[in-house]
């Protein structure tokens, strides 16, 4: 694909990554044989023309040291490979990137810093997908896309940590986003309500639905009515209507909206079974705090004041915020295990042989 000329230009205000790049050609301009000694791939490079010029390098044989000192055919040769790449690009260009370089011998720190780069932009492109995964309501199986996209996640991550070493202070600094509140849409809320009356009707399923959580509810009302119902069933407390209103008249619930006329009303409305509908709600839970876990890590390598030891940890850190949920949405979704009956107890056998000798001297008395 050819590349725009505006590419190469330099920018305004040039961040530390583009310069660095920039040394690193210079760098390998007027030491060939330093090529060898970098790691890196053409597609660490943020500038597209900087990649093209690298692979170019990569591509034309190195040239004999002590010619090249007397003359540019290698610089020539690398500019005609370029070419057809980068139509755009200028003949004077090299000289420019020879320009940029006053130290040669750092070239492998340069190559260090392009990485970093690159694994900035990379982790800021996983958390992207993530974030339109979760969000993206036409999948037809959206949390299971959503975990998988967390998953590559955790991968990129495990691979970065091997590459950058830990070093004191790892902890970013970077201000986090808030969790934003969920969206209370109008199914959400009827979920919500219909799960609080089932349960209500049903509390011995309620006893199955420890991977539900207070906090999975849009509404703080119903997670702090789900509290209520949780409560009595776990005390082994009658539940039906009644017994949750007097439970959230006690927890302070009762306000001008939320009457107890209307508590009673809606702790009667049943519909369904109750783990339906706490399925529904997990899953809502889950996809929302993937978003936020995504916003997140985006903040987190969008900052230049983290290094990349640092912004690998603080993914990290971000990230395992999603893993309760994913339990708790892997225990809604479970296959009930079937219940087996216990066997009845044998009756005991009379043992032969002489009595025990807390008997034998209970006798002797």
């Amino acid at each position: 694909m050819p590349l725009d000329p505006d590419d190469i230009l330099e920018p305004a205000s040039p961040r530390a990554g583009h310069i660095a790049e920039q040394a690193l050609l210079g760098a390998l301009f007027l030491q060939p044989a330093l090529i060898a000694e970098v790691d890196l791939e053409a597609l660490h490079f943020d500038n597209r023309t900087h990649a093209v010029l690298f692979a170019a390098m990569r591509a034309v044989p190195l040239p004999d040291p002590e010619h090249h000192r007397e003359n540019v055919d290698w610089v020539a040769a690398v500019y005609a490979e370029a070419r057809p790449q980068a139509p755009g690009l200028p003949h004077t260009y090299p000289h420019t990137l020879v320009q940029a370089c006053q130290h040669p011998e750092h070239a492998a720190t340069y190559a260090w810093m392009i990485r970093a780069g690159h694994a900035r932009r990379t982790l800021r492109v996983h958390a992207g997908r993530l974030a339109q995964t979760a969000a993206d309501t036409t999948l037809p199986n959206q949390v299971d896309a959503t975990v998988t996209q967390a998953n590559q996640l955790g991968n990129l991550l495990d691979q970065l940590s091997g590459r950058f070493a830990p070093h004191p202070g790892s902890l970013p600094r970077t201000p986090l986003p808030p969790e934003s509140a969920p969206e209370a849409s109008e199914e959400a809320v009827d979920d919500e309500r219909l799960l609080l009356a089932t349960a209500t009707g049903s509390p011995q399923t309620v006893q199955t639905m420890r991977w539900l959580a207070p906090a999975d509810f849009t509404s703080a009302l119903h997670g702090s009515l789900w509290r209520c119902i949780t409560g009595l069933v776990h005390r082994g407390a009658p539940v039906d209507p009644v017994t949750v209103l007097w439970e959230a008249e006690q927890s302070g619930l009762l306000t001008s909206t939320a009457t107890a006329r209307s508590l009673l009303e809606l702790l009667s409305d049943t519909h369904g079974e109750p783990d339906h509908w706490g399925e529904k709600i997990v899953r809502r839970a889950l996809l929302h705090r993937a978003r936020t876990v995504a916003g997140r890590i985006v903040a987190i390598a969008d900052d230049p004041a983290t290094t990349p030891h640092q912004m690998i940890t603080g993914s990290r850190r971000a990230l395992a915020d999603l893993t309760p949920l994913r339990t708790r949405w892997q225990s809604s979704t479970a296959p009930t295990p079937p219940t087996t009956p216990r066997a009845p107890r044998s009756p005991a056998v009379t043992r032969a042989g002489p009595p025990p000798r807390a008997t034998a001297a209970r006798a002797l008395r």
